[in-house]
């Protein structure tokens, strides 16, 4: 069972993720690690109003499973296990989830539902959950980032392969472990992460949408293994001579180990988080933002659009420029520029009300994404990953051309979207509830520090 002779990868990450304390956080990353907290809130309340997640919910109550964590927004509370897998999957079914550009995942639907359901049973207060998301997001980022974008080519998805790292680092912290467990953690998540297979979510099938919440009930499961002594490999990530180390075996390509440990803490993985103001693919967000900016500055009517074209990079093109059928699902649409742009101009809106299952039975709407064609500009897609650009040109019947290019989708770090604007976004996405409610609940996040008692904020949720 020992190490072989090369540089122990899993363990130096590992051992960075044992040691992180909130003293030690610089400022930026304690709020950020607040605001995707909020970020997260709002995701799920907007996640509650599709009838695949409630069908999720109600499953689990079927179980009859109690316990001390909540199901947010749900009204009852059950066991870690559940609790997280609810939260995650509410968190990640609107797919306007936080992300990592270079990385190609979501770290927060498998770490923060992981970290809050934990520390939500144990009482755990405030400081030691900023802690568990900035440790989360480190092993999730960074075992990502070190095999983009092969694994993703390679067939797998890695907000739910890659978060079971983070969830059960996020929970080996929350538990104190030291470096030697939090490394059996991370080899307990490598046999117990899901598959999570990117043909699912390219075929438009709604199972999809559970990945957060079994990569973050995995992390729970290695982590309490590790704290039994259930022991997995610490060298899980890179593997032995034998070949079978997770890297190895989910890559089309050799990985790039070095970015496990390349510069830790300078910066924290937080920094290149991006928020989604849109429920969409990250991919489609140039699209919609260009869309949504004609749409203020021209009254736009649909039945006087002729035809429109979005230029992108080729990336984008090949992911989300397909079509989508009146059978298809929510799924397909979250990944579909035509119908994307189509819901802007007919709602001036890209948010829960439009990827809802009613919603895309609207056959006007469908119809009307037939209009739209995707192509790859060869100038966009030498800008890219620096960019990520999008040009929307609607021509309308009378012969008049409206064009808008977007190179930074707002969310991005370099656009950021500040506590003001994930409070708007909170507020957006609630629903019926009501905003003084939600703007308690952004006072609370933002004051996280100060909170001894986690199981306060939940009982605001």
């Amino acid at each position: 069972m020992n190490a072989p002779e090369e540089v122990k990868y899993t363990e130096q990450l590992a051992a960075f993720c044992a040691n992180i304390r909130f003293e030690a956080l610089p400022a930026e990353i304690a709020l950020k690690a607040k605001l995707c907290i909020l970020d997260y809130i709002a995701n799920i309340y907007g996640s509650l109003e599709m009838d695949a997640v409630n069908q999720v919910v109600e499953y689990i109550k079927s179980l009859r499973t109690s316990g001390a964590a909540s199901a947010f927004g749900c009204g009852f509370k059950t066991d870690i296990h559940n609790a997280a897998f609810i939260n995650g999957t509410a968190a990640e079914a609107i797919e306007a989830q936080d992300g990592v550009r270079f990385g190609g995942n979501h770290p927060g639907v498998s770490v923060i539902p992981a970290a809050l359901a934990l520390a939500e049973s144990k009482g755990l207060g405030g400081k030691k959950v900023m802690e568990a998301i900035a440790v989360g997001y480190e092993a999730a980022d960074r075992i990502a980032a070190a095999m983009h974008p092969w694994h993703t080519l390679g067939g797998f998805l890695p907000t739910g392969t890659c978060g079971t790292f983070g969830a059960a680092a996020a929970a080996g912290r929350l538990l104190d472990f030291d470096p030697a467990v939090m490394a059996s953690a991370f080899g307990n998540a490598g046999y117990l992460l899901p598959i999570s297979t990117a043909e699912t979510l390219m075929g438009g099938f709604t199972v999809k949408i559970v990945q957060g919440g079994q990569s973050a009930s995995a992390g729970l499961m290695a982590a309490g293994l590790a704290q039994r002594n259930i022991t997995g490999a610490p060298y899980i990530v890179e593997g032995s001579h034998l070949n079978g180390g997770f890297a190895k075996i989910t890559t089309a390509a050799d990985p790039t180990l070095d970015r496990l440990v390349q510069n830790l803490g300078e910066p924290y993985s937080l920094e290149d988080v991006y928020f989604k103001p849109y429920t969409a693919c990250r991919h489609t967000h140039g699209a919609a933002q260009a869309t949504l900016g004609l749409c203020r500055e021209s009254k736009i009517d649909p039945a006087a659009v002729e035809s429109i074209k979005v230029f992108t990079y080729g990336i984008a093109q090949l992911a989300v420029g397909k079509q989508i059928a009146q059978e298809d699902t929510f799924v397909s649409a979250q990944f579909s520029i035509p119908y994307v742009v189509s819901a802007c101009l007919f709602d001036g809106d890209l948010g829960p009300s439009q990827l809802t299952e009613k919603r895309l039975a609207d056959k006007d709407l469908v119809a009307f994404s037939r209009k739209v064609t995707v192509e790859a500009d060869d100038e966009l897609n030498a800008a890219y990953p620096e960019k990520t650009s999008s040009r929307v040109m609607i021509r309308l019947k009378d012969g008049t051309e409206l064009v808008k290019q977007v190179d930074i989708p707002k969310g991005d770090p370099r656009d950021p979207m500040e506590y003001g604007d994930v409070l708007d976004k909170l507020k957006r996405f609630s629903g019926h509830r009501d905003d003084a409610k939600m703007e308690r609940i952004g006072e609370a996040v933002l004051n996280l520090e100060k909170m001894d008692d986690v199981r306060e904020l939940a009982a605001m949720i």
